[in-house]
């Protein structure tokens, strides 16, 4: 830590935000211009007391907040300066490393060194900050982020309706296709969702189990930031992905416990979305499914670094992450280039990357397996070269290309795929009405209750699985047909598929089965 005067400050490191594209700015809310009614919470994240150990190496909960959580005297540091700030501190959580805060939007700019505009589009109202971030420079090797200031839509779903000739299965139908083990159910785990808007009605729910044939799974709903469950009554919004992943990993997992955290749609709300999975106590999650995100260039480099950080949380802790590759092909939707994109969270290199297929059934029996690319219009899988991570060491031999836009080695994605085709969709029951939904959202909550039967089994948590499939390809079902726009399908790892979708015989074996008590 560099000793300076009081009046000193350092630069935030990765905090850099743009103004935000296509939005009217509407007014500038600077230092000097007080407005006591506008109120903004923050989310200060603070360094590691100790580098975290070798990926592998497990930790409980309670210990993990007292090897790796933030050092009691870095909390303090910042306690104080919010009071001198004249911020109010709302909560400090050792484990998630976050220190709460609140205050007039003039007092939270002055202490961060923001510059907030109101911004309107397409008729939402948000505030957001361009520039970079500061604190004084006693705190910038304490502080590694702040979040909330910038109130901007930070991630969209990954789930796309059906059209009405599609074909269609049930969750359960498309397991048994992939051989999931019928010898478990995901008793004694916990399938955690995380939700950025919408909500599950109980009435969808209980008809549609029923309608399954299966006991309704236990699902509870916690608020993050202050979200909560709130459906909006329209299939075609938020509550699509929420029942989505509820009713596919509930029909797949149905001993599983089932936890969704709602959080505002904001980069601040999902990263506290997660960190609060991860280190809940009480529920104590064994999987996180995540069905939501962006391109990794709409994101702050403090951002992918927080949220990469607490998925090294959740491998530490034994947690299983699975994530949704993405809708929009190997563009991600971006328009203002030409070049490839993927998406983040996705990316990371310690989540679960889970990509798109087209899967013909029958049955137990499988008749065709490729890419998903409805060029008519329907999406296409994600997939592609992180321009943020590097290539990870378990994935050095699976001959990941370089990028096609950067030309440069970085960590790809997906890692594994499974049905996600709208044509070949799941059907479900959001607001009261019977309809059919695809997407790469779909596969995240797919594999999630896979891990979630694969735990039961082991008699333990897989944790970070992906070193061990990229050690055992064959555990999977090589895609070899189909492109996402810059990438091809082959045989091994591809940037459309992965290695593959699920062999559920292969992987139960892959995995173990957990011995017999002794009598």
């Amino acid at each position: 830590m560099m000793d300076s005067g009081p009046s000193e400050r350092v630069t935030i490191a990765g905090s850099e935000r743009s103004r935000p594209q296509a939005a009217v700015p509407q007014t500038a809310i600077r230092p000097q211009t007080h407005e006591p009614d506008a109120r903004v919470e923050v989310t200060i994240v603070v360094r590691r007391r100790a580098p975290l150990a070798a990926t592998g190496a497990r930790q409980t909960r309670a210990g993990f907040a007292r090897a790796y959580g933030a050092d009691p005297v870095d909390v303090a540091a910042i306690e104080r300066f919010a009071l001198e700030s004249g911020l109010v501190v709302l909560e400090a959580n050792y484990a998630r490393r976050s220190v709460v805060v609140d205050g007039p939007a003039a007092a939270i700019a002055a202490a961060f060194g923001a510059t907030m505009t109101t911004y309107d589009e397409a008729g939402v109202t948000y505030r957001a900050r361009t520039g970079s971030l500061s604190v004084p420079a006693a705190l910038g090797d304490i502080v590694e982020g702040v979040f909330g200031i910038d109130e901007r839509p930070q991630a969209r779903a990954q789930f796309r309706p059906a059209a009405a000739t599609s074909t269609s299965y049930s969750p359960v139908q498309v397991a048994d296709a992939y051989g999931f083990p019928a010898d478990a159910t995901g008793a004694g785990e916990t399938i955690a969702l995380i939700e950025l808007g919408g909500g599950f009605s109980p009435a969808d729910l209980t008809k549609y189990f029923a309608g399954l044939g299966i006991a309704q799974p236990t699902v509870t709903a916690v608020s993050v930031d202050g979200a909560a469950n709130a459906p909006t009554g329209s299939a075609d919004g938020p509550d699509g992905e929420v029942e989505l992943d509820i009713e596919i990993a509930g029909a797949i997992a149905p001993g599983a416990k089932i936890v969704v955290y709602f959080a505002p749609n904001t980069d601040r709300g999902f990263l506290d979305a997660v960190t609060t999975a991860i280190h809940d106590e009480a529920n104590a999650p064994t999987i996180v499914s995540i069905s939501w995100g962006g391109p990794e260039s709409t994101w702050t480099a403090q951002a992918t670094s927080a949220f990469d950080a607490a998925f090294a949380d959740a491998a530490t802790l034994g947690i299983t992450v699975t994530v949704a590759a993405g809708d929009n092909g190997s563009s991600d939707g971006v328009t203002t280039d030409a070049e490839p994109h993927v998406d983040f969270p996705a990316s990371s290199p310690h989540v679960l990357a889970c990509g798109g297929t087209t899967l013909r059934a029958a049955g137990a029996k499988i008749s065709a397996e490729t890419v998903w690319n409805d060029e008519a219009g329907g999406g296409a899988t994600g997939g592609g070269i992180s321009a943020v991570f590097p290539l990870p060491s378990w994935q050095a031999a699976a001959g990941v290309p370089l990028g096609a836009g950067t030309g440069k080695a970085g960590r790809g994605v997906p890692d594994v795929s499974g049905d996600a085709d709208p044509a070949t969709g799941y059907r479900v029951e959001i607001d009261g009405t019977s309809t059919v939904f695809g997407g790469t959202s779909a596969v995240a909550p797919l594999w999630a209750a896979l891990v979630a039967r694969l735990n039961e089994r082991a008699g333990k948590r897989l944790g970070f699985v992906n070193p061990a499939l990229y050690a055992n390809p064959t555990a999977l079902r090589d895609i070899v047909s189909g492109s996402n726009g810059a990438y091809s399908a082959s045989a091994g790892w591809d940037a459309c598929t992965g290695l593959g979708s699920p062999d559920g015989a292969a992987l139960a074996a892959l995995f173990g089965t957990a011995p017999s008590p002794t009598p």
